[in-house]
């Protein structure tokens, strides 16, 4: 959808998200004189009776079809990260504008995928096993193991997460390389920046990191990026971190990968399928270390989400480009994700 200078009116307004009264209220004032109608995200009824004449909703999760229908609807947020779901060839022929929350909860993803790289790093599965069976010592050269500092981490994916990822990394005495979509400035954590749409190819990172942490965008481009010939590619002794989507990674191909010894473990929030099935071989593992797709939030996550509503409350009513809005180009087809 082409974004125009000419100002844009905001009428009326569907909000479905949990917030606390006192959130709400802050919504409320920030699309006032807006009509302002907050309804649980149960009430169908309530939902599309509001559907009739809202111009913009506020959701907790992505969008269905009731609001592709709706005719009235020209922006929805949706509150969270990850629009992939969002990103339908239907959502773009419709022309609907839709902007996210990426970004408030950065810091958190950002440490749980250092989490990751901890636990593989020190062994932490044998460090608990061993704890528990009250156990010194225990571990076959444990001793010879090295530390994240020294060691090179890549980063795929560079937007809000993929920089906080970055940061920690220089904190922790690493290099850092980092693969994004968009040519763009340098960043002072970054010392590689590579860019796909400058011709670059994501084989100089997989190459040369001891720890790859995927951040990047469940798209069509970017589905089953690491397979096969990644993990093949990958160091001896190399971690792959996934705190995206699951479909990002061709998961049999890791299953295999990881029972070959091509790559060292993996940190997986995220799986293809989601819940992972309780038969996967990855439950299993004992150089994998599985969470649920949760990470505990930042104690200011919901007002980081009001801010980037009310910054794009702005903007749309002055007629400009939205933070965090998808394009055609986010667009995913191959399959549902979870």
């Amino acid at each position: 959808m082409s974004q125009t200078q000419r100002p844009r009116e905001i009428r009326s307004v569907l909000s479905t998200v949990l917030y606390r009264p006192e959130d709400v209220e802050q919504l409320r004032n920030a699309f006032a004189p807006a009509e302002f109608v907050h309804l649980h995200p149960g009430d169908n009824a309530g939902i599309e009776a509001a559907l009739r004449h809202a111009d913009v909703a506020v959701l907790p999760l992505d969008l269905d079809e009731r609001f592709l229908s709706a005719p009235h609807l020209r922006w929805v947020h949706c509150d969270h990260s990850g629009l992939t779901r969002s990103a339908r060839p239907e959502t773009f022929e419709r022309g609907l504008i839709v902007t996210g929350s990426a970004g408030r909860s950065a810091p958190a993803l950002a440490q749980h995928g250092f989490f990751f790289a901890l636990s593989l790093t020190f062994a932490a599965r044998q460090l608990f096993e061993m704890q528990d069976a009250h156990l010194w010592r225990g571990i076959p050269d444990y001793h010879n193991r090295l530390a994240l500092w020294g060691k090179t981490l890549g980063i795929v994916g560079f937007g809000h997460t993929g920089q906080a990822m970055a940061e920690l990394g220089k904190a922790f005495g690493m290099k850092v390389i980092a693969s994004r979509r968009k040519a763009g400035d340098a960043h002072p954590s970054v010392d590689v920046m590579l860019s796909t749409d400058a011709g670059d190819s994501l084989d100089p990172l997989i190459l040369e990191s001891d720890v790859i942490m995927i951040a990047a965008a469940l798209t069509d481009e970017t589905y089953h990026l690491f397979s096969t010939e990644q993990f093949a590619a990958m160091k001896d002794g190399a971690y792959v971190i996934n705190m995206a989507r699951g479909p990002l990674i061709d998961q049999d191909a890791l299953i295999e990968a990881l029972r070959a010894g091509q790559i060292a473990g993996a940190g997986l929030d995220v799986t293809d399928p989601e819940p992972l099935p309780e038969d996967s071989p990855l439950w299993d593992m004992p150089n994998v270390v599985i969470t649920p797709h949760m990470t505990p939030m930042l104690p200011d996550r919901t007002q980081r989400s009001i801010d980037l509503i009310t910054e794009n409350i702005a903007r749309y009513r002055r007629g400009e480009p939205l933070l965090n809005m998808i394009t055609p180009r986010d667009v995913f087809t191959k399959s549902r994700p979870a």
